[in-house]
């Protein structure tokens, strides 16, 4: 187990992913599913702001709104909040896993259809 801020050391070191979200997991799979191709939408946000060695750019999604209190987490899924796709049902219920592969999971109602 290896827990880090820094998405270059987790694609480097690592050969499974979990991304969490105030305490809770919302997306796991291989390093090259979620780090290439991430479905939940607090994964997009975090890989918006690594920067490209390529020098090409992407997109970088702001995330609005405060940050809920960790002893405290709304109800449903935790970053409806401050997710740019919630809807309703986000903040009435937690989303069930999804699964894109035989191990990518994704915990949202409305995951990222196409990879980056």
């Amino acid at each position: 187990l290896f827990i880090t801020h820094n998405l270059a050391v987790v694609d480097y070191l690592a050969h499974e992913v979990c991304v969490m979200y105030l305490g809770r997991i919302v997306e796991r799979g291989t390093a090259d599913e979620v780090l290439r191709a991430p479905r939940h939408p607090y994964t997009q946000a975090l890989l918006s702001a690594v920067p490209r060695m390529d020098g090409r750019q992407r997109e970088f999604i702001r995330l609005e709104g405060d940050l809920p209190s960790p002893a405290h987490p709304p109800q449903g899924c935790h970053f409806a909040p401050r997710c740019r796709y919630a809807e309703t049902i986000c903040r009435e219920n937690y989303p069930p896993a999804s699964n894109f592969s035989a191990s990518q999971v994704v915990h949202c109602f409305f995951p990222i259809k196409a990879a980056n």
